[in-house]
């Protein structure tokens, strides 16, 4: 049973990683469209399916298949590693979070941050998800 939680865990973090990933190009190109023209009408509608359809259900089952793997093997929360790697899935939250706040400021035609503030945001989840591969796949503590 653990190795099907933990399958369909991985699984769940490619999608929402997927999310992570196109969720800000997305908003360079929406950045760039002019307000209420039918192209950022269309980035709205991409830019809302993408975060109500993939990537909210991933994170609720990354979250609560990762809790559930937790407590079938409890003994990983004593493995520095571990804690080092829990602190970054909780940062990629936080991410997930920043990325639905500009959705909604990018929704209601808010535009005060530039493409390159975009594309910056757009390397980040990336830039984590190397330290959270390298944690898991090495463990050097």
């Amino acid at each position: 049973m653990y190795l099907i939680i933990k399958s369909l865990h991985i699984i769940s973090v490619i999608t929402w990683m997927a999310g992570l990933l196109y969720l800000p190009r997305l908003f360079v190109y929406h950045s760039l469209s002019e307000v209420k023209s039918i192209q950022s009408e269309t980035f709205k509608i991409m830019e809302r399916k993408l975060l109500k359809a993939i990537m909210l259900p991933s994170i609720i089952f990354v979250f609560s298949s990762g809790l559930l793997m937790i407590y079938l093997n409890y003994y990983l929360i004593f493995e520095l590693y571990f804690k080092i790697k829990l602190i970054l899935v909780l940062l990629m939250g936080y991410i997930h979070g920043k990325y639905s706040k500009m959705h909604r400021e990018l929704e209601n035609d808010f535009r005060d941050k530039t493409d390159t503030y975009y594309r910056i945001w757009n390397e980040v989840p990336a830039c984590i998800m190397v330290l959270i591969v390298l944690l898991v796949v090495i463990k050097p503590f």
